[in-house]
């Protein structure tokens, strides 16, 4: 049986749980498709990337999670290795869709931001976790 520890298991159901509201961005999806809501080929683009992102991201982070209880990392780099990626599944998306907002908008806005610095995240959470993988006894 697989044993977390506390601040793991408490993550992953927080994180399962937030997970619900990627749903929410589905359905939104689903009406500026249908045309249900006005968008540019610009806006469809990011949001939809901001979408796939969101499920994606959220999966690998919970991976990341697991694979950082098989290591001995301590501190800040366990920090990194079991959070890094599940902070920039939140940061990432957000990037997309906020930098994407406005009518008629087809160049991102200064939000965009937000994606170079859940990349910075994304790289820092799988470089920890990657390392502390491979440095474990």
């Amino acid at each position: 049986m697989l044993e977390l520890s506390d601040p793991a298991r408490v993550t992953a159901g927080f994180v399962l749980l937030a997970a619900i509201t990627v749903t929410s961005g589905g359905w939104f999806l689903t009406r500026v498709i249908r045309g249900s809501v006005s968008a540019t080929n610009f806006q469809k683009s990011f949001y939809r990337a901001g979408h796939a992102h969101a499920g994606v991201l959220i999966i690998l982070g919970l991976v990341c999670l697991l694979l950082t209880e098989a290591t001995e990392l301590t501190g800040f780099l366990q920090w990194v290795s079991r959070t890094g990626v599940l902070v920039s599944a939140i940061l990432m998306p957000a990037g997309f869709f906020l930098s994407a907002l406005g009518r008629g908008r087809t160049r991102p806005n200064q939000l965009v931001v937000l994606l170079w610095i859940g990349a910075l995240f994304l790289i820092a959470g799988l470089g920890a976790c990657g390392l502390g993988l491979l440095l474990a006894q």
